[in-house]
Protein backbone atom coordinates (compact mmCIF):
# COMPACT_ATOMS: atom_id res chain seq x y z
CA UNK A 1 0.00 0.00 0.00
CA UNK A 2 1.58 3.25 -1.03
CA UNK A 3 1.80 6.20 2.00
CA UNK A 4 2.47 9.89 2.12
CA UNK A 5 5.17 11.42 4.38
CA UNK A 6 2.55 11.59 7.25
CA UNK A 7 2.06 7.88 6.81
CA UNK A 8 -1.59 8.48 5.75
CA UNK A 9 -2.65 6.52 2.05
CA UNK A 10 -2.16 7.59 -1.05
CA UNK A 11 -5.16 8.24 -2.91
CA UNK A 12 -4.92 7.48 -7.02
CA UNK A 13 -4.47 10.72 -8.77
CA UNK A 14 -7.53 12.18 -10.14
CA UNK A 15 -8.54 11.90 -13.76
CA UNK A 16 -8.31 15.12 -15.56
CA UNK A 17 -11.52 16.42 -16.93
CA UNK A 18 -12.51 15.87 -20.28
CA UNK A 19 -15.22 17.10 -22.07
CA UNK A 20 -17.76 14.52 -24.15
CA UNK A 21 -16.96 17.21 -27.75
CA UNK A 22 -12.70 16.02 -27.11
CA UNK A 23 -13.88 12.28 -27.05
CA UNK A 24 -15.96 13.08 -30.50
CA UNK A 25 -13.32 14.26 -32.07
CA UNK A 26 -10.43 11.91 -30.38
CA UNK A 27 -12.36 8.96 -32.24
CA UNK A 28 -13.33 10.64 -35.32
CA UNK A 29 -9.73 10.93 -36.04
CA UNK A 30 -8.80 7.47 -34.40
CA UNK A 31 -10.84 6.13 -37.23
CA UNK A 32 -10.29 8.64 -40.28
CA UNK A 33 -6.66 8.76 -39.43
CA UNK A 34 -6.72 12.19 -41.09
CA UNK A 35 -7.31 15.47 -39.13
CA UNK A 36 -9.09 16.85 -42.37
CA UNK A 37 -11.40 14.10 -43.30
CA UNK A 38 -12.46 14.53 -39.04
CA UNK A 39 -12.95 17.95 -39.68
CA UNK A 40 -15.68 17.05 -42.23
CA UNK A 41 -17.42 14.84 -40.56
CA UNK A 42 -17.64 16.88 -37.81
CA UNK A 43 -18.18 20.02 -39.59
CA UNK A 44 -15.72 22.02 -38.06
CA UNK A 45 -12.69 23.75 -39.33
CA UNK A 46 -9.07 21.78 -39.37
CA UNK A 47 -7.51 23.77 -36.99
CA UNK A 48 -10.33 23.38 -34.23
CA UNK A 49 -9.82 19.67 -34.47
CA UNK A 50 -5.94 20.10 -33.75
CA UNK A 51 -7.28 22.01 -30.69
CA UNK A 52 -8.84 19.74 -29.44
CA UNK A 53 -6.43 16.82 -29.68
CA UNK A 54 -3.72 18.95 -28.31
CA UNK A 55 -5.81 19.75 -25.09
CA UNK A 56 -6.82 16.24 -24.95
CA UNK A 57 -3.56 15.57 -25.06
CA UNK A 58 -2.38 17.66 -22.33
CA UNK A 59 -5.05 16.23 -19.86
CA UNK A 60 -3.78 12.70 -20.67
CA UNK A 61 -0.08 13.96 -20.35
CA UNK A 62 1.13 12.16 -23.75
CA UNK A 63 0.44 11.78 -27.82
CA UNK A 64 -2.32 10.17 -28.67
CA UNK A 65 -1.35 10.35 -32.33
CA UNK A 66 2.13 10.46 -34.60
CA UNK A 67 1.39 13.14 -37.01
CA UNK A 68 3.58 14.18 -39.66
CA UNK A 69 3.18 15.88 -43.48
CA UNK A 70 1.97 12.78 -44.66
CA UNK A 71 0.30 10.53 -42.69
CA UNK A 72 -1.69 10.16 -39.34
CA UNK A 73 -1.16 6.94 -37.01
CA UNK A 74 -2.66 5.92 -33.30
CA UNK A 75 0.46 6.12 -30.58
CA UNK A 76 0.13 3.38 -27.96
CA UNK A 77 -1.81 5.78 -25.81
CA UNK A 78 -4.08 6.24 -28.86
CA UNK A 79 -4.42 2.56 -29.64
CA UNK A 80 -4.91 1.85 -25.59
CA UNK A 81 -7.13 4.97 -25.47
CA UNK A 82 -9.56 4.03 -28.75
CA UNK A 83 -10.20 0.92 -27.87
CA UNK A 84 -11.23 1.39 -23.97
CA UNK A 85 -13.46 4.10 -25.38
CA UNK A 86 -15.32 3.54 -27.75
CA UNK A 87 -17.97 0.57 -26.43
CA UNK A 88 -18.69 2.90 -23.21
CA UNK A 89 -18.39 6.24 -25.79
CA UNK A 90 -21.58 4.27 -27.69
CA UNK A 91 -23.07 3.93 -24.89
CA UNK A 92 -23.25 7.35 -23.14
CA UNK A 93 -24.80 8.44 -26.44
CA UNK A 94 -27.48 6.06 -26.02
CA UNK A 95 -28.23 6.78 -22.71
CA UNK A 96 -28.27 10.60 -23.98
CA UNK A 97 -30.38 9.90 -27.08
CA UNK A 98 -33.01 8.01 -24.38
CA UNK A 99 -32.64 10.55 -21.91
CA UNK A 100 -33.93 13.52 -25.10
CA UNK A 101 -36.74 10.75 -26.57
CA UNK A 102 -37.87 10.69 -22.95
CA UNK A 103 -38.07 14.20 -22.78
CA UNK A 104 -39.43 15.22 -26.34
CA UNK A 105 -41.35 11.83 -27.00
CA UNK A 106 -41.13 10.16 -30.19
CA UNK A 107 -38.83 12.23 -32.50
CA UNK A 108 -35.75 12.83 -34.23
CA UNK A 109 -34.24 10.84 -36.86
CA UNK A 110 -35.24 6.52 -36.90
CA UNK A 111 -33.10 5.27 -39.70
CA UNK A 112 -33.62 2.13 -41.15
CA UNK A 113 -30.89 -0.04 -42.89
CA UNK A 114 -31.64 -2.32 -45.30
CA UNK A 115 -29.48 -4.71 -47.95
CA UNK A 116 -32.44 -4.10 -51.00
CA UNK A 117 -35.73 -2.37 -51.68
CA UNK A 118 -36.99 -5.87 -51.54
CA UNK A 119 -36.21 -6.35 -47.89
CA UNK A 120 -38.96 -3.66 -46.96
CA UNK A 121 -41.98 -5.71 -48.45
CA UNK A 122 -45.03 -4.39 -50.59
CA UNK A 123 -46.62 -2.94 -47.34
CA UNK A 124 -43.59 -0.33 -46.20
CA UNK A 125 -45.10 2.52 -48.07
CA UNK A 126 -48.57 2.33 -46.51
CA UNK A 127 -46.50 1.47 -42.85
CA UNK A 128 -44.96 5.41 -43.36
CA UNK A 129 -47.90 6.75 -44.18
CA UNK A 130 -49.38 4.95 -40.70
CA UNK A 131 -46.44 6.24 -38.81
CA UNK A 132 -46.13 9.84 -39.88
CA UNK A 133 -49.08 11.33 -39.30
CA UNK A 134 -48.67 9.35 -35.27
CA UNK A 135 -45.81 11.14 -34.85
CA UNK A 136 -44.87 14.24 -37.01
CA UNK A 137 -42.01 15.71 -34.90
CA UNK A 138 -40.37 12.08 -35.91
CA UNK A 139 -38.45 12.18 -39.78
CA UNK A 140 -37.60 8.69 -41.59
CA UNK A 141 -34.06 8.20 -43.40
CA UNK A 142 -33.51 5.01 -45.48
CA UNK A 143 -30.06 3.48 -45.18
CA UNK A 144 -29.18 1.25 -48.45
CA UNK A 145 -25.89 -0.42 -46.57
CA UNK A 146 -25.25 -1.98 -49.38
CA UNK A 147 -23.73 -5.96 -49.69
CA UNK A 148 -20.36 -4.86 -47.97
CA UNK A 149 -21.10 -4.60 -44.04
CA UNK A 150 -23.60 -6.76 -41.89
CA UNK A 151 -26.61 -5.86 -40.48
CA UNK A 152 -25.83 -6.74 -37.19
CA UNK A 153 -22.50 -4.38 -37.75
CA UNK A 154 -24.65 -1.08 -38.86
CA UNK A 155 -26.80 -1.87 -36.10
CA UNK A 156 -24.19 -2.27 -33.11
CA UNK A 157 -21.80 0.74 -34.54
CA UNK A 158 -25.10 3.13 -34.30
CA UNK A 159 -24.97 3.67 -38.17
CA UNK A 160 -28.80 2.63 -38.20
CA UNK A 161 -31.69 1.93 -35.66
CA UNK A 162 -33.28 -0.91 -37.26
CA UNK A 163 -32.70 -3.31 -40.14
CA UNK A 164 -35.42 -4.86 -43.13
CA UNK A 165 -33.51 -7.73 -43.33
CA UNK A 166 -34.21 -11.29 -44.76
CA UNK A 167 -35.01 -14.55 -42.35
CA UNK A 168 -33.90 -16.24 -40.26
CA UNK A 169 -31.95 -14.66 -37.71
CA UNK A 170 -30.91 -15.82 -34.48
CA UNK A 171 -28.13 -13.41 -33.11
CA UNK A 172 -28.52 -13.38 -29.26
CA UNK A 173 -28.31 -9.32 -29.27
CA UNK A 174 -31.46 -8.82 -31.98
CA UNK A 175 -35.18 -8.60 -31.38
CA UNK A 176 -37.30 -9.70 -34.58
CA UNK A 177 -39.86 -7.45 -35.22
CA UNK A 178 -42.93 -7.71 -38.02
CA UNK A 179 -43.02 -9.60 -41.26
CA UNK A 180 -42.65 -7.53 -43.97
CA UNK A 181 -42.66 -10.15 -46.60
CA UNK A 182 -43.17 -13.96 -47.39
CA UNK A 183 -42.65 -14.51 -50.96
CA UNK A 184 -42.20 -17.56 -53.50
CA UNK A 185 -38.72 -18.26 -54.44
CA UNK A 186 -37.55 -17.81 -58.50
CA UNK A 187 -34.56 -18.00 -59.94
CA UNK A 188 -32.61 -15.68 -61.95
CA UNK A 189 -31.01 -16.74 -65.42
CA UNK A 190 -30.22 -15.84 -68.27
CA UNK A 191 -32.69 -15.23 -71.16
CA UNK A 192 -30.49 -17.29 -73.31
CA UNK A 193 -30.42 -20.55 -70.68
CA UNK A 194 -32.32 -23.58 -71.40
CA UNK A 195 -33.71 -23.14 -68.18
CA UNK A 196 -35.37 -19.39 -69.01
CA UNK A 197 -37.83 -22.08 -71.39
CA UNK A 198 -38.75 -24.06 -68.57
CA UNK A 199 -42.47 -23.52 -66.62
CA UNK A 200 -40.61 -24.19 -63.31
CA UNK A 201 -37.88 -26.25 -62.34
CA UNK A 202 -36.69 -27.76 -58.50
CA UNK A 203 -33.86 -27.02 -57.07
CA UNK A 204 -31.49 -30.29 -58.00
CA UNK A 205 -32.15 -28.85 -61.76
CA UNK A 206 -28.98 -25.96 -60.90
CA UNK A 207 -26.92 -28.68 -59.21
CA UNK A 208 -24.19 -28.51 -62.25
CA UNK A 209 -24.78 -24.43 -61.64
CA UNK A 210 -22.62 -21.71 -59.74
CA UNK A 211 -25.03 -19.25 -57.44
CA UNK A 212 -24.39 -16.51 -55.87
CA UNK A 213 -23.02 -15.51 -52.05
CA UNK A 214 -22.98 -12.40 -50.33
CA UNK A 215 -19.98 -12.74 -48.02
CA UNK A 216 -21.60 -9.80 -45.13
CA UNK A 217 -24.49 -11.84 -45.13
CA UNK A 218 -25.02 -13.86 -42.15
CA UNK A 219 -24.44 -17.69 -42.45
CA UNK A 220 -27.66 -18.60 -41.65
CA UNK A 221 -29.27 -16.62 -44.05
CA UNK A 222 -27.46 -17.58 -47.10
CA UNK A 223 -27.77 -20.90 -46.29
CA UNK A 224 -31.64 -20.51 -45.98
CA UNK A 225 -31.82 -18.30 -48.93
CA UNK A 226 -29.54 -20.55 -51.44
CA UNK A 227 -29.12 -24.16 -49.65
CA UNK A 228 -25.58 -24.82 -49.86
CA UNK A 229 -26.79 -28.37 -51.29
CA UNK A 230 -29.49 -29.99 -53.75
CA UNK A 231 -32.00 -32.40 -52.32
CA UNK A 232 -29.85 -35.10 -53.79
CA UNK A 233 -26.61 -33.82 -51.77
CA UNK A 234 -24.81 -32.25 -54.52
CA UNK A 235 -22.94 -29.02 -53.11
CA UNK A 236 -23.15 -26.30 -54.79
CA UNK A 237 -20.02 -23.75 -56.37
CA UNK A 238 -20.81 -20.14 -55.10
CA UNK A 239 -19.36 -17.23 -56.41
CA UNK A 240 -18.88 -13.87 -54.00
CA UNK A 241 -21.58 -11.27 -55.48
CA UNK A 242 -20.70 -7.83 -54.16
CA UNK A 243 -24.19 -6.14 -55.07
CA UNK A 244 -27.12 -6.19 -57.18
CA UNK A 245 -25.48 -5.25 -60.52
CA UNK A 246 -22.99 -7.61 -60.56
CA UNK A 247 -25.46 -10.20 -59.28
CA UNK A 248 -27.45 -8.94 -62.65
CA UNK A 249 -23.96 -9.05 -64.54
CA UNK A 250 -22.96 -12.27 -64.07
CA UNK A 251 -26.26 -13.86 -64.36
CA UNK A 252 -26.69 -12.41 -68.06
CA UNK A 253 -23.70 -13.49 -69.22
CA UNK A 254 -24.27 -16.87 -67.74
CA UNK A 255 -21.50 -17.19 -65.33
CA UNK A 256 -23.94 -17.68 -62.06
CA UNK A 257 -27.58 -18.34 -61.98
CA UNK A 258 -29.05 -16.60 -58.82
CA UNK A 259 -32.24 -17.89 -56.56
CA UNK A 260 -34.14 -15.35 -55.17
CA UNK A 261 -38.13 -13.83 -54.51
CA UNK A 262 -40.64 -13.18 -57.47
CA UNK A 263 -40.51 -9.58 -56.77
CA UNK A 264 -36.73 -9.43 -57.38
CA UNK A 265 -37.38 -7.99 -61.71
CA UNK A 266 -40.10 -5.18 -60.16
CA UNK A 267 -37.19 -3.52 -58.63
CA UNK A 268 -34.01 -4.66 -60.31
CA UNK A 269 -34.32 -4.99 -63.84
CA UNK A 270 -32.16 -6.06 -66.69
CA UNK A 271 -32.58 -6.82 -70.16
CA UNK A 272 -30.71 -9.88 -70.29
CA UNK A 273 -32.25 -11.75 -67.67
CA UNK A 274 -35.54 -13.50 -66.79
CA UNK A 275 -37.17 -15.98 -64.09
CA UNK A 276 -38.35 -18.91 -63.26
CA UNK A 277 -40.12 -20.71 -60.13
CA UNK A 278 -38.76 -22.97 -58.35
CA UNK A 279 -40.96 -24.83 -57.30
CA UNK A 280 -38.96 -26.73 -53.85
CA UNK A 281 -37.77 -24.49 -51.89
CA UNK A 282 -39.96 -23.14 -49.19
CA UNK A 283 -41.01 -18.76 -49.20
CA UNK A 284 -38.68 -16.78 -47.74
CA UNK A 285 -39.15 -13.49 -45.12
CA UNK A 286 -38.21 -10.86 -44.17
CA UNK A 287 -39.01 -8.38 -41.23
CA UNK A 288 -37.65 -5.64 -39.47
CA UNK A 289 -34.67 -6.21 -36.64
CA UNK A 290 -33.35 -3.83 -33.95
CA UNK A 291 -30.88 -4.29 -30.45
CA UNK A 292 -32.93 -5.30 -28.16
CA UNK A 293 -31.05 -3.04 -25.68
CA UNK A 294 -31.98 -0.47 -27.75
CA UNK A 295 -35.07 0.80 -25.98
CA UNK A 296 -35.69 3.98 -28.29
CA UNK A 297 -39.23 5.37 -28.28
CA UNK A 298 -39.08 5.93 -32.01
CA UNK A 299 -38.25 1.79 -32.67
CA UNK A 300 -41.22 0.83 -30.61
CA UNK A 301 -43.52 3.58 -32.44
CA UNK A 302 -42.81 1.91 -35.72
CA UNK A 303 -42.67 -1.60 -34.76
CA UNK A 304 -46.40 -0.60 -33.64
CA UNK A 305 -47.52 1.20 -36.98
CA UNK A 306 -45.85 -1.72 -38.71
CA UNK A 307 -47.84 -3.93 -36.89
CA UNK A 308 -50.93 -2.35 -36.83
CA UNK A 309 -50.85 -2.10 -40.84
CA UNK A 310 -49.36 -5.63 -41.68
CA UNK A 311 -52.53 -7.21 -39.52
CA UNK A 312 -55.09 -6.77 -41.92
CA UNK A 313 -52.39 -8.57 -44.89
CA UNK A 314 -52.09 -12.13 -45.58
CA UNK A 315 -48.45 -12.05 -43.01
CA UNK A 316 -48.56 -13.53 -39.47
CA UNK A 317 -49.58 -11.06 -36.61
CA UNK A 318 -46.39 -9.16 -35.01
CA UNK A 319 -45.28 -11.30 -31.88
CA UNK A 320 -42.01 -9.55 -31.16
CA UNK A 321 -39.24 -11.94 -30.24
CA UNK A 322 -35.62 -11.97 -28.88
CA UNK A 323 -33.28 -14.47 -29.41
CA UNK A 324 -32.20 -16.73 -26.75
Amino acid sequence: MNTVGNGSTARPATPPPVELRELTVFLAVAEELHFGRAALRLQINRSRVSQIINALEARIGGRLFDRTSRRVRLTPVGEQLETELRRPYRELQGVLIHAREAATGVAGTLRIGLYSPLSAGPYMTEIVRSFQPRHPGCELEWINTGYQRSYLDSLQSGDVDMFATRMPLTAPEITVGPVLSREKRVLLVARTDPLAERDSISYEDIADRAVSEVPAFPREVTDAFTPPVTPSGRVLTRIPNHGVEDTLMRVALGIQVHPTVRSFLEHHNHPGVTTVPIRDLPASETALVWLTANRSPKIRAFARAAADVLVHTELAPYQPRTSD
